[in-house]
């Protein structure tokens, strides 16, 4: 039993001190909640308790934080530049094909209605 608990506490010093490093050197915008000396506090002062809430709660997780991107490396941005040029060659289209029923028009002469001879 004694083997059991000596075990038990040095996992349990382990995982403290690999909390207190990782919260120590994460950027503070990977802090969610409260701010980084305050989740230092509480990993400190709250041993195993307080690193489940730094992993739990208050760490953000690399995926959910917005990389930076190049304008020409992000997807979402190159799909509205080919939106607005599809958008644009449509305008410019219905602009030459008004374009030219105007020019119909004005090469027609019709006669007014109801008038003749």
């Amino acid at each position: 039993m004694p083997r059991v608990l000596l075990i038990l506490a040095l996992v349990a010093t382990a995982f403290w001190v690999y909390t207190v490093v990782d919260c120590a050197v994460q950027p503070p915008t990977r802090h969610r909640g409260v701010s980084k000396p305050v989740w230092i506090l509480i990993v400190v002062l709250l041993p195993v308790l307080g690193g489940i809430l730094w992993f739990a709660v208050g760490r953000a997780r690399a995926s959910s934080l917005r990389v930076g991107l190049a304008p020409d490396d992000d997807p979402e941005f190159l799909g509205s530049i080919r939106a607005k040029a599809d958008q644009d060659e449509r305008i410019r289209k219905l602009e030459e094909e008004l374009a030219r029923l105007d020019a119909e028009d004005d090469d027609d002469p019709r006669p007014s209605s109801g008038t003749a001879g």
